[in-house]
């Protein structure tokens, strides 16, 4: 099903310098920010303590935030969990202070608001298993960055991995860009959002080659050129009905998910749009000046003595 029909192909090659030039500027300040901020990781990567409260009524997240701030806790995460009357607080690490010493101020003060408030469940991720989460959180993505590549590989040619893996590292690091300019909390959802996003972008990616190779079979005659602006002018119609749709689920979790799915939700619409851009803009015109050519994806014929030796 086709709904856009576009009956001349765009230039999109033309602009190629044009647009990577762009795509290296965001690409530099999203490593400058994560250089001199860095990113603010949440309470699963440093550790802290982990409350489970409930009340006797749907509770008030914004007021419980108020109360915890009144008690010196500004970085505090408070979601609904479960029902509407649980609540999970997570609380960072403070010298000095212990996790049985927080959760009891904690809910002294809330109790102070809400007599009917009652303790549930606490816990205490201590920094050791949050290193972990990092340094694991770091090679999952790294053997999902090689195994991308492995795949296009084998699946194309070398030239369209390398393009491909480019545009999607490009993705992930401006992902993490945006996290580090804004300090939002960075916490194991966002990690699974990043993590999405690579299988996500490489989709596009490799739907863009298919047509590219199936291009050089049919249009004997084109340029190179010629051939990646039709293969992405004939893909359009199916980029816009596939992203579209998915980013207006990603919206409504974004601005009806609640804190919950907030930040794992712009994670992932940071990374559709950039997804979008990247395999469009960045790996084709890659592609292109690695010099991909007719030669590279069609079988070649064996030379036949012509001497009449067997």
């Amino acid at each position: 099903m086709e709904f856009f029909k576009i009956r001349k192909d765009i230039p999109f090659m033309r602009y190629a310098l044009v647009f990577n030039v762009i795509s290296v500027i965001t690409f530099l300040l999203a490593v400058f920010f994560l250089i001199t901020k860095g990113l603010n990781f949440g309470v699963d990567f440093t550790g802290g303590t982990v409350m489970e409260i409930s009340y006797s009524q749907p509770a008030d997240v914004p007021k419980i935030r108020d109360s915890l701030a009144k008690l010196g806790f500004q970085d505090v995460a408070v979601q609904n969990f479960g029902t509407a009357r649980d609540v999970l607080v997570r609380l960072p690490l403070k010298e000095g202070i212990s996790s049985a010493q927080q959760s009891e101020n904690v809910m002294q003060g809330l109790r102070q608001a809400d007599p009917t408030v009652e303790l549930r469940r606490v816990e205490f991720v201590g920094p050791q298993v949050g290193k972990e989460l990092v340094e694991n959180g770091a090679l999952a993505l790294l053997f999902v960055s090689i195994g991308i590549v492995l795949y296009l590989w084998f699946r194309f040619e070398w030239k369209f991995g390398v393009a491909a893996i480019i545009a999607n590292l490009h993705d992930i690091v401006i992902i993490l860009g945006c996290f580090a300019l804004f300090q939002w909390d960075f916490s194991l959802p966002v990690l699974a959002a990043v993590l999405a996003i690579l299988g996500y972008s490489v989709n596009e990616s490799v739907v863009v080659f298919d047509r590219v190779r199936e291009n050089f079979r049919k249009l004997r005659k084109s340029t190179t050129v010629q051939i990646i602006d039709n293969a992405i002018t004939r893909t359009m119609s199916r980029t816009i009905i596939t992203h579209g749709s998915t980013q207006m689920a990603v919206l409504a979790m974004l601005f009806f998910g609640g804190e919950t799915l907030h930040y794992f939700a712009l994670a992932l619409t940071i990374g559709i749009l950039f997804g979008i851009y990247s395999s469009v803009l960045v790996a084709s015109p890659i592609v292109m000046w690695l010099g991909v050519s007719r030669e590279d994806l069609m079988p070649t014929k064996k030379d036949t003595l012509e001497d009449g030796r067997p």
